[in-house]
């Protein structure tokens, strides 16, 4: 019988594929949210919220971790809130389909320059065109765009691929997700004084609160602790191509849930997209499986 760490190796994958699923319901629960919140007000309570469930129901130790392990958490929680905070403020300034667009770059440059093969910089080309072209944002007038806005949403897509690389190491030196429980928690109390300054009364009323928690399971908890287990196994590259996968699952949950019909051109990139992923994770399988046997 295999190793348990072998199976979750081939498994990596998969994990990242339920995380995107996750965010982009989030994601669609949050634009619900910020008119409300506001946009520190939303980021706080997502991770804020986030904190409290993992603190609870995984309970992390903090016992026997020298100061380079939780110097390495504070990195993580410190990407996170980043991370959050950026991205909420681009799409509080932007089309949302050019800021993904711009954020993504993040993930997708780190792809590229950890390539090891052709084949990998082929797949990392052919999700860039995707995602370009899911987007819209070679259709959106220039004259329309927010050049504070664009500067964020880089911001946040240089955090994202920050989180690639730091979420890893923190899975690395902390069983279970312990690691993430404590980051967010660092995150949470980073972005606590703009949120309590900027946002109403109303953060504190049911209708936020409830929507608040949803976004906290479906955008920090799950995908956050799927994607710190799979990145012990999956390389920064395999990983960056996966997560491309975010803005196709966007364009089908518009399509399915708002009713936002597909442009010839959203269709083609999906399908770019969607082949690229495949792709990479065949690839992220096969190897698992030949180290599994030993071949």
């Amino acid at each position: 019988m295999a190793p348990q760490g072998n199976e979750t190796k081939i498994w990596a994958p998969s994990l990242v594929l339920v995380s995107v699923v996750s965010v982009q319901f989030g994601g669609a629960l949050a634009a619900t949210l910020i008119p409300v919140a506001g946009v520190m007000g939303s980021v706080l309570l997502r991770l804020a919220l986030a904190a409290v469930v993992m603190l609870l129901v995984v309970r992390p130790s903090w016992r026997g971790h020298p100061r380079g392990d939780w110097w390495v958490v504070a990195q993580f929680g410190f990407t996170l809130a980043v991370m959050n905070s950026a991205f909420y403020a681009a799409i509080a300034r932007l089309p949302i389909g050019v800021a993904v667009t711009l954020e993504f770059l993040g993930p997708l440059a780190l792809a590229a320059i950890t390539s090891r093969s052709l084949r990998d910089g082929a797949a990392v080309l052919l999700a860039l065109v995707g995602v370009v072209l899911i987007s819209g944002a070679l259709s959106v007038p220039w004259g329309e765009l927010d050049l504070l806005g664009m500067g964020l949403a880089l911001l946040a897509g240089a955090a994202w691929a920050s989180y690639i690389i730091t979420s890893g190491r923190t899975g690395q030196r902390f069983g279970g997700i312990d690691g993430v429980a404590w980051a967010m928690l660092v995150a949470a109390v980073l972005v606590a004084p703009a949120g309590l300054l900027t946002a109403s009364s109303t953060i504190l009323a049911w209708p936020a609160l409830a929507r608040g928690t949803g976004i906290a399971l479906l955008s920090s908890v799950i995908p956050y602790s799927l994607e710190n287990i799979a990145l012990r196994w999956l390389t920064p590259n395999v990983f960056g191509v996966l997560l491309s996968l975010e803005p196709a699952v966007a364009a089908l949950a518009g399509l399915l849930v708002l009713g936002q019909a597909l442009s010839p051109a959203q269709t083609a990139g999906m399908a770019l997209v969607v082949a690229a992923s495949v792709v990479i994770r065949a690839t992220a399988t096969r190897r698992g499986a030949e180290e599994t046997t030993g071949t």
